[in-house]
């Protein structure tokens, strides 16, 4: 991975907040009861600072109680996922690696259709799904780790996909198992990910987690430039690799949990935004994780507003991320010499 320190990151940066500002207007005023963007601000400006919107009630309320929590959901979801991606690549010097090559959101959704299965609340089944993806980590990480000293990074790899495998049959198991008149629906419309039914109850316990994972790794940018080097080198250059490869994949897989908690499997989000953001910024972790936090957000932010406004339903968010993501990625593979390096 080759560093241009001279390269400027104001242009990429710019675009980067450039499409977040754009998904949070069209998030805002389009769906199936429209409102005006100056409506949007006089709600917002009334709630920031005190006084009243001069508007109607109906629409202070989609404002404020549907769309607002959906629309920071989306934000904290897409960022958490981007970032995660962005730091699973460079730990693993791998530009195809995704946030849930540890087997996080495979763990995470066993968890949560285990919860579907027992009838529980929903935040039950966020609890399950969180507890999922960390389980589903620590046991890829103590295996890949015990196994193999000499080259853990692809020992970690090549255990997350056989755990994730393992966890992806229990899915299935526990969907075969469930009620299809009552459960199997439920658990397998929340596989395919949304955010409708998001509130504002849901937002504090998504972004404690997200903020404190993310933050993790935005502090860590300039160690994870080292560690992006081969195993020697970045010992060589006195880094305690085991310990930062491990608070990295904590950081990682927390935030990667917790979304698919929140959200359900919402895929392609992590591998094709860092990309997106490498192309825009550079490689440096300095600049390519904050880049990306803001271009995940923006990203997933119009696919939402495109999944609710399309039709009289909603089309699930991990299908609109894998028909949009899918070709965009295939040609980012004609220039992934270019992006990264």
């Amino acid at each position: 991975m080759t560093i241009d320190p001279s390269r400027s990151p104001v242009p990429g940066l710019t675009v980067a907040v450039a499409v977040l500002i754009v998904g949070l207007m069209l998030a805002f005023v389009i769906g199936q009861f429209p409102v005006g963007f100056g409506d949007v601000i006089k709600v917002v400006a009334a709630k920031l600072f005190g006084g009243t919107a001069d508007v109607t009630p109906q629409v202070e309320r989609v404002v404020l109680y549907v769309r607002g929590p959906r629309v920071l959901a989306a934000v904290m979801v897409g960022s958490a996922l981007a970032t995660a991606g962005a730091a699973f690549q460079g730990l693993f010097r791998n530009p195809l690696v995704s946030p849930d090559i540890l087997g996080a959101s495979s763990g995470a959704a066993l968890g949560a259709v285990i919860g579907f299965y027992f009838s529980l609340d929903i935040f039950a089944i966020q609890v399950l799904a969180f507890l999922g993806g960390l389980a589903a980590v620590a046991s890829v990480y103590l295996i890949g780790t015990r196994l193999s000293a000499r080259d853990p990074v692809l020992m970690l790899v090549l255990i997350g996909v056989v755990v994730g495998a393992l966890l992806g049959a229990g899915v299935g198991l526990v969907k075969y198992i469930g009620d299809p008149q009552s459960q199997l629906p439920l658990m397998t419309f929340w596989l395919l990910g949304g955010l409708d039914k998001v509130i504002a109850h849901d937002l504090l316990p998504l972004f404690v987690p997200v903020a404190i994972g993310v933050a993790t790794l935005i502090a860590l940018r300039w160690r994870m430039n080292a560690m992006s080097l081969p195993e020697e080198e970045a010992r060589a250059l006195g880094l305690p690799t085991g310990r930062l490869r491990l608070v990295i994949i904590t950081a990682a897989t927390l935030v990667t949990a917790v979304s698919v908690a929140a959200a359900g499997v919402v895929g392609w989000v992590g591998l094709v935004v860092p990309h997106v953001a490498r192309a825009l910024v550079g490689p440096d972790f300095s600049r390519l994780l904050p880049a990306t936090a803001i271009l995940g957000g923006g990203y997933l932010l119009l696919i939402d507003t495109l999944a609710r406004s399309t039709r009289a339903g909603e089309i699930p968010l991990g299908i609109l991320t894998a028909v949009i993501g899918t070709p965009f990625f295939l040609w980012l593979l004609t220039r992934i010499q270019r992006t990264w390096s």
